[in-house]
């Protein structure tokens, strides 16, 4: 499911990387901001295209997309990024190995200006956390160890999951703007169903200054929703603390520790 928002320049390539998926997958492009092209577009890369409305923001358009999967599994593919020819396979291969899996992640880089990144102070950090929640296991299973995943920051970006259905909607927060997967997330913790990693990095999560998350850090909005997450998670003062910190490393122009 590509949610697509407005007309991005990168959605064409971002198809072609889903036409070139080992394991071939019905793509479906929901929107609720339709534009002269996308039909023809969604054509040409044998996609089914959703118009739905009225726009009202990020959460009502992946909980749209959401609900017109017709299949097990499902990836909310977003339109900015580029999903390497692997991914959906060793995604279902994982789903496989892990029957009561109710959430697939794989590893991830960045792309910024169509550069690949590796290896940045960030990235190291989120996997860092990664390596704090799984311990070096393959899945995690409890309500303890999902949350730790969790509580230091969300390091499960979306567009690099794959999520089991049926799944009690509206899945994800209709009044969020930034960390509507990170609170997602943490309520699959409290339910039955694994933690599925692929350490591999299978897809490339765009960096650019137009995505939801930079106009979200401009307007102060991800502040306030930090700080809501971590109370969620630690007593009052830390998670004051904790939301500072974050707050910190917006204003000094450091990549965000989530990935939304």
């Amino acid at each position: 499911m590509v949610p697509a928002y407005g007309q991005s320049p990168h959605l064409r390539e971002c198809l072609e990387s889903l036409r070139k998926q080992t394991r071939p997958s019905p793509v479906v492009i929901c929107t609720s901001t339709p534009y002269e092209g996308l039909q023809a577009l969604a054509e040409e890369f044998d996609a089914r295209l959703v118009v739905h409305g009225p726009n009202a923001g990020i959460g009502r358009d992946w909980n749209y997309a959401l609900g017109e999967a017709r299949s097990d599994w499902v990836t909310l593919a977003h339109q900015d990024d580029i999903y390497l020819p692997e991914f959906a396979q060793a995604s279902m291969d994982a789903a496989q190995r892990r029957r009561d899996a109710s959430l697939v992640l794989t590893g991830y880089d960045e792309l910024l200006a169509d550069q690949v990144r590796s290896g940045t102070l960030m990235l190291g950090i989120k996997r860092l956390l990664l390596e704090l929640g799984f311990l070096g296991r393959a899945a995690i299973a409890t309500r303890g160890a999902k949350r730790r995943l969790l509580r230091l920051g969300c390091p499960v970006p979306c567009p690099a999951v794959t999520l089991r259905l049926p799944i009690t909607t509206p899945f994800f927060r209709e009044d969020l703007k930034v960390n509507l997967d990170w609170d997602a997330w943490l309520r699959m913790a409290c339910l039955p169903g694994e933690f599925a990693y692929v350490r591999t990095k299978l897809m490339l999560h765009r960096i650019h200054s137009g995505s939801e998350t930079s106009d979200a850090i401009e307007a102060g909005v991800r502040a306030t929703e930090d700080l809501m997450v971590f109370r969620a998670l630690w007593p009052e003062p830390v998670a004051r603390l904790l939301a500072r910190l974050y707050a910190v490393s917006y204003e000094k122009g450091a990549e965000p520790w989530t990935t939304s």
